[in-house]
């Protein structure tokens, strides 16, 4: 190739590496400049020596390569609000499949993690709260706050919980509409500066995949909303009046086809039309700080994070890849599924927390028959209106192969759970049939998750596991490496090759677009042993 560049580089000729692996190291050496040189016969890199004037005596120099490391990509005012070295997330696993432990890995790392506060008890949440405070107390490190319609009493708990204990940042997932929790969480955090300025306590992180509501959490909260909760006494009209004048999230997480509840739209269609409606709403709003747009669904390899840094998204925020490391809360047996997952391995079914509004996950089927099986209880809820109704063969067939325990059985153990989590579910369903078959349906919806999670080996076959094909873009990824195995998953490390690949495989395209001739297999980042 003909030098792109008017210098010529000037150092130690034994510095120069040509063979294949050699200028491979020395390029993976993010921290120093690569100079990519050519003694008229063969192409060589070196960390050392220095570029000089082309008159000058020296090494033709084809290109140069400055120190780039992963913690350069993404948007600077994202760590900086977080307080993380990387424009880097790992997003919550409901039922603390995220768990207190990966969370506090990737604080002490400098990374943010979100914790899986969905489906716990309001005492499983307060001691989450109150161990990774302990550990961080400085942070960084977020909660979730999912959106459950069949279940608001959960979500007005989790708020609670989270204005008690000062938690300043939150992942609001899975929302259809803002409700009076998630308002009353970003108000309550609201308050004015010695200059007059909105100081903004309460952050919120929103992951979605939809235009209509990534557009209530880009403008203020509603008004209706704002003045029932003066009226509540649960917010001050000062902070209504500054809630009137922010956004409802600092940061949006656009969620493409992921695992769990996902619409499993494209990133690069999804991506570049909310930065766009983002624009939109801040040319009107004239936001001191306008909202961030970040990536999320897909994100399991270096390539997939430069892509949509390359788009444009401030963070990349990762999922299903962190259920197969050994700080995420299921089992054993579910890690190892995990890894070894294809792309194909995944498929819809229906979701516990949105049952009857026919709403699915994205879940595994490698090893498992789950997805058919809750298929067939949702195709059962549409056809009857109560459990009478259902023929006595298929009920027979419904309470041998799937639930394993008669229907009335399973609705004593429904009113037993939700006497306690929330009496007012049990009052509506003996009041309409249809509810009952929703609770019972939702008896073994939940309890799969909760199966594979505690690797419960009698019911190996209803695990529910959420994944979706980022899992198998990172197996094939990682095959033939240390990190193959899933005893060798750590979160951090997993986090850490996908960032520093996303910086290496940056410098390799900007090298090749300067004529460069590299390896292909180079353009897949592969994870190093450190």
């Amino acid at each position: 190739m003909k030098s792109t560049t008017k210098q010529k580089w000037q150092g130690p000729i034994e510095s120069i590496a040509y063979s294949e692996s050699d200028i491979f190291a020395k390029l993976w050496n993010l921290n120093q400049t690569c100079c990519i040189v050519s003694d008229g016969e063969r192409v060589g890199v070196t960390n050392q020596g220095s570029v000089v004037p082309a008159q000058e005596e020296g090494t033709t120099l084809l290109a140069e390569a400055h120190p780039f490391s992963g913690q350069g990509l993404g948007d600077a005012n994202f760590k900086e609000a977080y307080g993380v070295d990387y424009a880097y997330m790992t997003g919550a696993m409901a039922n603390a499949i995220s768990s207190v432990e990966m969370v506090i890995a990737l604080g002490k790392a400098g990374m943010l993690g979100s914790f899986g506060a969905g489906g716990l008890s309001p005492q499983r949440l307060e001691d989450a709260i109150q161990r990774i405070q302990a550990q961080l107390p400085d942070g960084p490190y977020a909660f979730n706050l999912i959106h459950s319609p069949s279940e608001s009493a959960m979500e007005e708990g989790a708020v609670d919980l989270f204005l008690k204990y000062k938690v300043r940042v939150i992942e609001a997932s899975a929302y259809l509409r803002l409700t009076p929790s998630v308002v009353r969480y970003r108000a309550a955090g609201l308050s004015l500066n010695a200059q007059g300025e909105i100081n903004i306590q309460n952050r919120i992180i929103a992951k979605l995949s939809r235009q209509e509501v990534a557009g209530r959490f880009l403008r203020p909260a509603p008004g209706k909303i704002l003045s029932q909760l003066v009226e509540e006494r649960t917010i001050t009209p000062q902070q209504a009046k500054l809630a009137a004048q922010v956004p409802m999230a600092d940061d949006i997480t656009v969620e493409a086809d992921s695992g769990g509840h996902t619409d499993n739209r494209p990133l690069v269609n999804l991506l570049p039309s909310l930065i766009a409606l983002r624009n939109e709403v801040q040319a009107e709003y004239k936001y001191p700080v306008p909202v961030r747009i970040g990536a999320a669904g897909g994100i399991s390899t270096p390539t997939a994070a430069l892509g949509a840094f390359m788009m444009g998204a401030a963070y990349v925020v990762t999922g299903s890849v962190n259920q197969a490391c050994l700080e995420a809360g299921t089992s054993e047996h579910v890690k190892k599924l995990l890894a070894q997952a294809k792309m194909t391995d995944v498929r819809m079914a229906p979701a516990a927390d949105m049952f009857e509004m026919g709403v699915n996950v994205q879940v595994l089927k490698r090893g498992t028959l789950f997805p058919m099986r809750a298929q067939n209880l949702y195709e059962i809820y549409q056809t009857y209106n109560s459990i009478e109704e259902i023929p006595p063969d298929e009920r027979k067939k419904l309470e041998e192969r799937v639930l394993q325990k008669s229907l009335d059985d399973v609705w004593e153990e429904c009113k037993v759970f939700f006497g306690e989590r929330d009496p007012h579910q049990i009052a509506r369903a003996q009041e309409n049939p249809k509810r009952k078959m929703t609770l019972i349906f939702r008896w073994y919806l939940g309890l799969a998750a909760y199966w594979s999670i505690n690797g419960v080996e009698e019911r190996k076959m209803d695990y529910q596991i959420w994944c979706g094909p980022s899992m198998g873009a990172f197996n094939d990824w990682v095959r033939g490496t240390y990190l193959e195995d899933p005893h060798n998953r750590r979160v951090v490390d997993v986090a850490q090759q996908i960032m520093e690949g996303a910086a290496f495989l940056y410098r390799v395209q900007s090298l090749r677009a300067r004529g460069v001739d590299l390896p292909l297999d180079w353009d897949l980042a592969p994870p190093r042993e450190t």
